[in-house]
């Protein structure tokens, strides 16, 4: 018993050592980029835009974007760029014509910034300051009130019910117009099922039914919840009538449950990642009365591992084997399938947690040396294979491999008949680094997502935000890429090619966006297969970089 825990110990401490390698990079004369992270104004009425080369004219629908758009309300400013008033964006594509047009989001929070222009309701970084109009002893009360969740769904585009809706990881969403983007309703979801928030990453069956996560916070403390929201409306005013919690898994520690962006789903399991990233319940609740804002009181602790929890989508039932690994941080998961008794996790993976606090405004409006130094003391973003063995019983041995697949590096090994301690493969070559790691991965999720897949595409982060676009093969572990001087892409979205019949035919649509020329965005069009440039549609805004988006088609 002593020398498995000494070997699980210099497990640990072995593979924690080789991560080091990925920490630093040594990145200089990094260019300016405060354009990217700066307000622009709307542009509600759609404008056409310049075409050139060649959009396919197969292509039938709108992409959709969402991020920041406005990071001032009078002479106050937003903080952290996750604080930013939510700014829609719509590129319709047809005939291999392209318009183009956004509006901001009519949320409560933007409206009542508007209204008083200045800060009233608080944010991720940001906390409002107290009514001037107020006295002193008015003043100091509203300390003692409890922080209303904001309704600035500023992180994605999600559909649910055939309806599209554009959300943040609060309770609220809006559901919009997805041709006009106009703001229809606000959805609660506290109003259907007991959670106080959920991800604006939801994962779906082939069937239309809906996955999120989303956790609530009772008086026996934090849990984390399995949700499910049927593919169907009973009627025409239905939102999420019928959703229902799957399962509630509860935190390590009820009192500093851990953060989450997103999470994995294979065609029988949601696999939830509990990682280090930690919000201490207890400063977030009695930030207002101590003057800080939420985003203080989430933090990084790299002395607790990251475990794995395996949801039976069926049964709702959570599995008794706890999957294990060193402390990572993750904010998108790749894709994750079954074969051969063995589930793959791939996800994006860092070997720190601290940079969701590193993305002020104020450190990404950095020039010089300060700017290299912010980007070269973060970790960068990895992809990566987890291997995790899913027949565990009493009889499968102790303290050897239990990944018996050919060609694969990656390691599980039971330490009793509930524990499992994982270590990862890589999915990229030693050349990636020179591109700064990979984030925002797309598959072609309406053919692959919970199924064995060969290509997954992403951006390049050489710099605080994307800089190039890639496309990396699984087989080969050699990629493409399409990067260009000054600019800087949105998300890779794929999307088939009509007759398609490999994984990677079809093209790939990014937004460019560059801070050294003014209104010089356009859409970008990708073949796919070759990764060579189609066609671009140039229109005349200026764009903040965003977050997320989805491809509606009109087809």
């Amino acid at each position: 018993h002593i020398l498995n825990q000494i070997w699980y110990i210099m497990s640990i401490w072995i593979f924690a050592a080789a991560a080091q390698k990925t920490y630093f990079t040594k990145v200089h004369g990094l260019p300016n980029i405060t354009p990217l992270v700066s307000s622009v104004q709307e542009t509600p009425e759609p404008i056409p835009t310049t075409v050139k080369g060649t959009i396919p004219t197969w292509i039938h629908g709108s992409l959709l974007r969402n991020g920041p758009g406005k990071f001032e309300f009078g002479n106050q400013h937003y903080n952290h760029w996750f604080d930013g008033m939510a700014l829609m964006h719509r590129f319709q594509i047809e005939d291999g014509q392209v318009t183009y047009r956004s509006r901001f989001l009519c949320s409560d929070s933007y409206t009542q910034n508007s209204e008083r222009n200045r800060i009233i309701v608080s944010e991720f970084g940001t906390l409002a300051l107290p009514d001037p109009c107020k006295n002193f002893f008015q003043r100091f009360l509203s300390r003692f009130e409890m922080p209303k969740p904001t309704d600035n769904a500023s992180v994605n585009f999600v559909k649910y019910k055939g309806d599209y809706y554009v959300s943040t990881e609060t309770n609220c969403m809006h559901r919009v117009d997805p041709d006009t983007l106009e703001s229809k309703q606000k959805v609660d979801w506290s109003k259907f099922i007991a959670v106080n928030g959920a991800t604006a990453h939801p994962h779906f069956d082939p069937d239309g039914t809906a996955y999120n996560m989303g956790n609530s916070y009772r008086n026996k403390g934090a849990f984390y919840n399995i949700i499910r929201v049927p593919p169907e409306r009973d009627g025409p005013e239905d939102t999420l009538e019928g959703a229902k919690i799957l399962c509630s898994i509860a935190p390590r520690d009820k009192s500093k449950p851990s953060y989450y962006h997103s999470f994995g789903m294979s065609e029988n399991y949601v696999v939830f990642i509990e990682q280090p990233i930690k919000m201490d319940l207890f400063k977030i609740v009695t930030g207002r009365l101590r003057g800080k804002s939420l985003n203080e009181g989430v933090y990084w602790d790299p002395n607790q591992e990251t475990i794995f929890h395996l949801i039976d989508k069926q049964t709702g039932k959570e599995m008794p084997v706890k999957y294990y690994t060193k402390a990572l941080s993750t904010f998108h998961q790749i894709n994750a399938f079954e074969q051969d008794g063995f589930l793959m996790l791939d996800m994006c993976c860092s070997d720190d947690g601290q940079s969701i606090n590193n993305f002020l405004i104020q450190n990404l409006r950095q020039s010089g040396e300060a700017l290299d130094e912010m980007y070269n003391t973060m970790s960068r973003p990895y992809p990566r294979r987890f291997v995790l063995p899913l027949n565990i019983t009493s009889e499968t041995p102790l303290e050897q491999n239990l990944n018996t697949r050919p060609d694969s590096t990656a390691t599980a090994v039971c330490h009793t008949k509930n524990q499992i301690f994982c270590t990862f493969e890589d999915l990229h070559g030693e050349d990636l680094k020179d591109y700064g790691g990979l984030e925002f991965p797309h598959i072609n999720y309406a053919r692959y997502n919970t199924k064995p897949y060969r290509y997954y595409y992403g951006c390049g982060f050489r710099h605080l935000v994307g800089d190039s676009l890639i496309k990396m093969d699984l087989e080969s572990k050699k990629f493409k890429v399409w990067r260009q001087p000054d600019l800087y892409p949105s998300e890779p979205v794929f999307i088939l090619s009509p007759n398609a019949e490999e994984e990677d035919d079809g093209v790939i649509l990014s937004v460019i966006i560059t801070p050294v020329k003014d209104k010089s965005t356009f859409l970008l069009v990708l073949d796919a297969k070759t990764f060579e440039e189609l066609g671009r549609a140039e229109v005349p805004v200026n764009i903040p970089y965003g977050f997320h988006g989805v491809f509606n088609s009109s087809a």
